[in-house]
């Protein structure tokens, strides 16, 4: 699903799965912050050129860790 954003001062789009949209909100929550401040770290840090996947393998690695 694609879903409109503004980060960091610019708009964008993102696609994500629903189970990934949910699982991203999830974490935001559990850190106390919101959405749009999640994904802007995932943006600042990512090491792909794609915001969509960066978030993707953010939420797996946050699963992952928690294992």
């Amino acid at each position: 699903k694609k879903r409109s954003i503004s980060i960091s001062g610019h708009h964008t789009s993102i696609t994500l799965e629903d189970e990934f949209w949910l699982s991203l909100k999830e974490i935001a929550k559990t850190r106390k912050i919101s959405t749009r401040k999640l994904i802007e770290k995932i943006d600042a840090n990512r090491q792909t050129d794609n915001l969509s996947s960066a978030i993707r393998i953010f939420v797996l690695k946050f699963y992952k860790d928690r294992l």
